[in-house]
């Protein structure tokens, strides 16, 4: 079984990925938030400083891109693999109402037309690795089955699937009736994303799934960094390992982020999942939201690994 960690904007970026590889070993694959090209033919500095080589030594990383239009594609994948990549990965998932308003990540699987030729573009035009990552529909599941006549005209290298549609976003169960369906008639291999909080629900996931062979951790990870470490080995998370990954992951943002406030927002976003592995975090995770100075929050994320122990369950994060 392969493990994948998804992109998740402003959380997965390379200096979360380092912090984590440091101190959590059984993950195979990282995916990097999304780039999205644009017209001028130029990344972001944010954009180049996380997919940098440099910044990603010892990682197994695959860049992802977030475009509705051929040739942007093929532009930002022929600049990736000039700095080493060979393989790119397209985001049809992004549920997010802006990036639909555009008709990009889950709202291009509302236009199969035009999603078919932006396929022969760039399966045409390039000579590297491209894998998929989908929903199930924009508007409904029976969307479904016109996608996966569109997936198996292509050679992609591997196709993630996340079974929900764009409008539930991250509400509702994944929609496994439609997984089934892909496993019969997918002709690439597949990887299952959507859900997987704890051990339990990714020995759920293989019982009911036991041809496939790969999987993505998002937020089920974010929560508990040490999930695929414990699915693997069977050893939970200690709570002395969490916060050596907190303080490394702290330290990096101080290095390259100026200002108490712009580096406690990155921290802040990490606690939204990483305070569910906590017994009685919730007082705690409140003082830790309303930190305005970097010496508060030590202060509190101190009190917080003193006084509290994590959870027996893990975390139960309910969204990816």
């Amino acid at each position: 079984m392969k493990y994948y960690f998804a992109p998740m904007e402003g959380i997965t970026g390379y200096i979360y990925r380092n912090a984590h590889h440091k101190f959590f070993k059984q993950v195979d694959v990282y995916f990097t938030p999304f780039i999205v090209p644009t017209q001028n033919r130029k990344f972001t500095s944010r954009e180049k400083n996380d997919f940098l080589p440099e910044h990603n030594v010892g990682l197994h990383v695959i860049p992802q891109i977030l475009t509705n239009k051929g040739e942007d594609f093929i532009w930002a994948a022929k600049e990736l693999k000039q700095f080493g990549y060979e393989e790119v990965n397209l985001n049809l998932g992004c549920p997010s109402p802006t990036v639909i308003s555009k008709g990009r990540g889950s709202g291009f699987l509302g236009e199969p037309e035009q999603l078919t030729i932006f396929f022969d573009q760039i399966f045409s035009s390039l000579d590297m690795k491209i894998s998929v990552k989908t929903r199930i529909g924009k508007d409904s599941p029976e969307e479904f089955g016109r996608l996966m006549e569109i997936y198996n005209k292509y050679p992609i290298e591997e196709l993630i699937i996340h079974p929900r549609i764009q409008k539930d976003y991250y509400r509702n169960q994944p929609d496994w009736k439609v997984m089934e369906e892909a496993v019969s008639l997918s002709k690439n291999p597949l990887c299952y994303n959507g859900n997987l909080f704890s051990a339990e629900d990714y020995k759920k996931f293989i019982a009911a799934f036991p041809s496939i062979g790969c999987v993505m951790f998002g937020r089920g990870m974010v929560a508990n960094p040490g999930l695929a470490e414990e699915i693997k080995s069977g050893e939970k998370m200690e709570k002395r390992q969490l916060k050596a990954f907190h303080d490394e992951v702290l330290k990096g943002y101080e290095e390259i982020i100026s200002g108490d406030r712009n580096v406690l927002f990155k921290m802040k976003e990490l606690w939204a999942y990483m305070i569910q592995m906590f017994d009685g975090g919730e007082k705690l995770g409140k003082k830790i939201r309303k930190s305005q100075h970097l010496s508060d929050y030590r202060a509190v994320v101190d009190s917080l690994f003193g006084e509290l122990d994590l959870k027996e369950t893990g975390g139960a994060f309910g969204g990816e």
